[in-house]
């Protein structure tokens, strides 16, 4: 459903406390603020990445559909990109549910510029494991102090198998660590930048790495992961692989709480909870957590990325990944039967939206159907269900250039939000205490890798490929 409500989160009145907070946050930013680093000789180098999609299509590996609803421009963002950091045995994939009247602009930044940062940090905390793991060798020490346990607790296991156990904690904390680093840098460069307002549009994003059977997901928002695998009886059972991150979770909500946020649902829409600012019944965001809406950073809203592991198996099938758009409409169940069920796994994203949007039109028949995006991965490696090996739907070309674009114009000069149909429902509220600036919530201070993605993105773009790294 809707992610934000008030009008305030279009243009805060002159006076108002939204307005007052924005005056304060620009005020910091005029001194050191920069342009975008996304400029369009990266959008145009990104674009000719082999094994990077992001437009209505499939590939052997992915399925990918995206479509607009009722609400005006689509806000939805996702993208697959095979090979990732040149690993061939490496998949990311993502969805981003953008909200506010740029939100289709920060779902398309974020899309684009968090794998970067993500491929940057993990290649630089690969390097730093290579030299604990010299040291260590060099010195006769474990680099993991527990391996000691495992190995004298478990003497009847075969070596390999503590190997693999060790291989697995490894690549688990290394992408754990890279992803929280990714992701915060990412919301410290949407604060920075001068042609996105960011102050009350935002996104969703859940993604993934997929490296060989290790993978790691992470997620900030409500949209979600599931996956279809086998059950002992070799029925097809859907297990969620993330959270939708409710302000209304107990943890999310003591959070906001504590920051003086406050939380509550609207009279016409009781299950829906929202984040609201102590003083202003605005914007009424439907999530704890989000990359940009930075009236709410104060108030408890994060970016920090929840983050989960598992280890793929045979009878682990496929992950969709989607946005609200599919899970308002559609249980867990119903999603992994619509996917396994498709004629052509080349169009299992392309059947599931349409099953969403015609479920929409059932069970709300008064609402205006969101905006819906799905991502596909499929894991085993029977591949003879697709129709060709990389695939794209027919008219994908003739959106390829309006994409560019489109693209090409967000990047470079000024811009209005969209005509949207949005919710405007506001609400009395109690006031709540002064506002609190402590930042409870930030980690430690990281820099962005700007230049060092640049380079990264020019060797991919040009050579068409860089050393397979460990």
């Amino acid at each position: 459903m809707g992610s934000c409500l008030s009008s305030d989160s279009r243009s805060p009145h002159p006076g108002s406390p939204a307005s007052a907070i924005r005056k304060r946050k620009n005020s910091k930013k005029r001194s050191g603020s920069r342009n975008s680093s996304f400029d369009f000789h990266k959008e145009e180098l990104l674009h000719r990445i082999p094994g990077r999609m992001f437009l209505n299509g499939s590939s052997e590996v992915a399925s990918l559909f995206s479509q607009q609803g009722k609400k005006g421009t689509n806000q939805d963002a996702m993208i697959v990109w095979e090979n990732f950091g040149s690993r061939e045995d490496t998949v990311f994939c993502g969805v981003f549910d953008g909200h506010g009247p740029f939100g289709h602009m920060v779902a398309k930044r974020v899309r684009d510029a968090l794998p970067l940062k993500l491929s940057t940090h993990w290649e630089v905390n690969i390097k730093s494991e290579d030299v604990l793991r010299e040291i260590s060798l060099n010195t006769g020490s474990s680099l993991y102090p527990e391996d000691a346990v495992l190995i004298s607790a478990e003497e009847s296991r075969l070596s390999i198998d503590v190997e693999e156990t060790e291989k697995h904690v490894e690549v688990f904390q290394t992408l754990k660590e890279s992803f929280l680093k990714a992701y915060k840098v990412m919301d410290r460069e949407l604060r920075s930048y001068t042609n996105i307002d960011c102050f009350c549009s935002g996104t969703t994003a859940v993604t993934l790495v997929k490296q060989g059977e290790h993978l790691v997901i992470g997620n900030v928002g409500d949209s979600r992961a599931v996956l279809g695998t086998r059950g002992e009886d070799d029925s097809l059972t859907a297990v969620q692989l993330t959270v939708d991150l409710k302000p209304d979770l107990p943890a999310e909500f003591e959070r906001i709480r504590k920051c003086k946020g406050r939380v509550f649902s609207l009279q016409d829409e009781p299950d829906v909870a929202r984040v609201w600012m102590p003083n202003s019944n605005s914007p009424g965001l439907a999530m704890a957590r989000a990359f940009g809406d930075f009236c709410l950073k104060d108030f408890g809203v994060i970016s920090v990325p929840e983050i989960s592991c598992r280890r793929l198996s045979e009878k682990d099938e496929f992950i969709v990944l989607a946005t609200d758009g599919i899970w308002d409409v559609l249980s867990n169940d119903e999603v992994v039967n619509i996917v396994d069920s498709a004629s052509s796994r080349s169009s299992a994203a392309r059947a599931l939206v349409e099953e969403a949007v015609q479920a929409w039109k059932i069970t709300y028949p008064t609402s205006k159907v969101d905006d819906c995006a799905v991502v596909c991965l499929f894991l085993d490696s029977n591949l003879n269900n697709f129709s060709t090996a990389s695939s794209t739907e027919d008219n994908d070309k003739s959106f390829i250039s309006t994409e560019m674009s489109e693209v090409s114009y967000n990047m470079g000069g000024a811009l209005s939000p969209p005509a949207l149909n949005r919710s405007c429902t506001l609400r009395e509220g109690e006031e709540a205490p002064a506002v609190s600036n402590e930042e409870a919530w930030e980690q430690d201070e990281l820099l962005p890798k700007t230049e060092k993605e640049s380079c990264a993105l020019d060797v991919v773009a040009i050579g068409g490929s860089k050393s397979k790294m460990k």
